[in-house]
């Protein structure tokens, strides 16, 4: 039994093993949790440093790819569908849990920025768990990211602005929740902390 446990799974094989063992929901939820503290502080951070962009406010988006990186992270180390969805959306429930500025609203922001993620390993039948689709991934989360914004906050805005701020949170999304989700998965497996999961044993 224990061997089954940790056997590598199909996707380390070529063929997707899809169901859920026990251990990807746990370090999948545990995932979501962590995030959803990190996302209440970097809540207060954007709100304590909003001044600095008082000039140009569509600049701030350069600090905004923190909150998609579950998004990215989670499919990345557990290579099964729904991760990202999953991660995301716990993540966005603890954050509003625990008083989000911007109340329970981001729960649903969560949830739509966890399904944009998913659709960028989706696009490869959820077979491929490497650099396209990572930044894939966190460019499609963080274009919807932007259009929630866009559409909740700042409707009022001139189409400059518009632009330079999708296209800000875009550019910081794929660097944070893209490039920096497959240098922590990278890290997480040298440390062998992922030894029961096919990213453990196999290079994203």
């Amino acid at each position: 039994m224990a061997e089954q446990a940790v056997r590598p799974s199909d996707a380390a094989q070529g063929a997707p093993r899809r169901s859920w063992r026990t251990v990807d929901i746990v370090v999948t939820a545990v995932l979501g949790v962590a995030f959803g503290v990190v996302f209440w502080a970097w809540g207060l951070l954007w709100a304590a440093t909003g001044p600095a962009f008082g000039a140009f406010p569509p600049g701030q988006a350069v600090m905004y790819g923190v909150w998609l990186l579950p998004a990215v992270l989670a499919p990345l180390i557990i290579r099964k569908p729904g991760a990202a969805l999953f991660a995301e959306l716990i993540a966005g429930i603890v954050s509003a849990l625990l008083g989000s500025a911007w109340g329970s609203l981001v729960i649903v922001y969560g949830l739509l920025q966890g399904l944009a993620g998913e659709l960028g390993f989706a696009a490869f039948g959820w077979r491929r768990y490497s650099w396209p689709q990572a930044l894939l991934a966190a460019a499609l989360a963080g274009g919807t990211a932007a259009g929630l914004d866009l559409v909740n906050y700042y409707p009022d805005w001139t189409a400059g602005w518009m632009t330079t701020y999708t296209a800000l949170i875009v550019v910081s999304t794929v660097v944070i929740a893209g490039v920096g989700g497959i240098a922590l998965t990278r890290a997480l497996a040298a440390s062998g902390v992922l030894s029961s999961f096919a990213s453990g044993r196999s290079r994203v």
